[in-house]
């Protein structure tokens, strides 16, 4: 058997896959073996994978574009051959801001959410207390999804609002000590901060971008070509493992599995819920079903699609600088590659999309889609302000934006 590939992650329920490959069995029969390094922060995972103390990593999507266009550090090219899932992230508000915005025992919409917290947001900018709210990393999808979400209601991040970044295991207790007034982040940690009476959520990110990127596995470029071999192998062991995660008969087991003290070091409870699309919004409330809350599978969830690439780094122009440049376009769409997910499943029972990028947010209704093999049917993508994203228009797409 080759050396071992050691993989970074953090203790959240979206690090399953590779963890699930490991335990079950799937990366032995592809002849891997696999070694599961678990890290507090995204930075420390980014640390490990740049210095050679990890092959590959579960990464927040945005900080492997980040780290390859050299933003906050000298740049080093990453490589995103499989994505993890999609969405499985929350935003969560102390208990007496939610009940001021959002109906109780249910999610909010979220327009008419995002419409109340803006009056109220302006109002406590203007007395001198801007709210305050926390995201597990600058360049992740959670800073990215709430940022649209808070600019298409109306508020004006960093000046309307404050973000603040807080590694995920401490994102309850942040809440907890009044920190912040919020926080948008994976499970467990929305749930421990609802156990605790601390926090109550408001909305799952699936209903700001129902197929938002979320996750994803990231080498270093040059190892990718290395060990193109083995990383092909453990795309198909994490399939396996997606196939797995999401029948209903192995919930149980598989929570089981990432609570124990080496993984999640979490409850059982929690992490069953969030497999199972159920979540508790609010203290000694009900349980409140939403499908797809995760996507680990299904409709090319797992599909390194260029257009997420690219509209990643609209988000990223749109909210620092330098502004947008062709050549880091470019770049960036060249960190997602679909080329090897292809390569590894072709000829594989498992559906391929005939595309490799698409107009993101253009499904409202299911929709039979071209493939190169197998057969697929693509659910709503949709964002929640009716906005779809153009990969061939860049620039334009930006223009248009609040």
């Amino acid at each position: 058997m080759p050396d071992p590939l050691t993989i970074g992650f953090l203790p959240l329920v979206d690090a399953a896959l590779p963890i699930l490959a490991h335990e079950h069995g799937f990366a032995e029969d592809e002849g891997l073996s696999l070694a599961l390094v678990r890290d507090m922060s995204w930075a420390t995972v980014q640390d490990r994978l740049l210095y050679g103390h990890s092959d590959a990593a579960h990464l927040v999507a945005p900080l492997a574009l980040a780290t390859t266009l050299g933003r906050g550090r000298p740049a080093q090219p990453l490589s995103v051959p499989f994505v993890l899932g999609l969405n499985g992230n929350a935003i969560t508000m102390r208990p007496d801001l939610a009940e001021r915005i959002c109906p109780p025992g249910r999610l909010g919409d979220a327009r008419q959410v995002g419409t109340t917290l803006a009056a109220t947001a302006k109002t406590s900018a203007a007395q001198g207390k801007r709210l305050r709210f926390g995201v597990v990393h600058r360049y992740s999808s959670h800073n990215y999804m709430l940022r649209y979400w808070l600019a298409a209601s109306g508020i004006r991040p960093d000046h309307d609002v404050e973000i603040v970044t807080i590694a995920p295991p401490f994102c309850a207790d942040a809440l907890e000590a009044g920190e912040v007034d919020g926080i948008c982040v994976g499970e467990p940690w929305n749930s421990v901060a609802v156990e605790r009476g601390a926090g109550r959520i408001v909305l799952a990110t699936a209903q700001i971008w129902r197929r938002g990127v979320e996750k994803v596995l990231a080498f270093r470029e040059t190892v990718l070509e290395e060990r193109r071999e083995q990383a092909e192998a453990l795309i198909r062991a994490l399939v396996r493992a997606a196939r797995h995660f999401v029948e209903p008969e192995n919930w149980e087991a598989n929570s089981r599995i990432l609570a124990r003290p080496e993984y999640l070091d979490s409850s059982r409870m929690l992490i069953e819920r969030a497999i199972s699309d159920r979540l508790l919004l609010a203290k000694d409330g009900p349980l409140v079903h939403y499908p797809d809350f995760m996507f680990q599978y299904r409709e090319a969830a797992n599909f390194p699609w260029v257009s997420q690439a690219e509209w990643l780094y609209t988000q990223m122009v749109r909210w620092e600088e330098p502004g947008y440049n062709p050549a880091d376009a470019a770049k960036a769409a060249r960190v997602f590659r679909p080329d090897v997910y292809r390569s590894a499943l072709r000829g594989l029972d498992e559906p391929l999309p005939g595309a490799s990028s698409k107009v993101e947010g253009s499904l409202s209704h299911t929709t039979v889609v071209g493939t190169e093999q197998g057969a697929m049917t693509m659910e709503s993508n949709s964002f929640f302000d009716g906005r779809t994203f153009d990969p061939a228009d860049l620039k334009g797409y930006l223009a248009h934006l609040p």
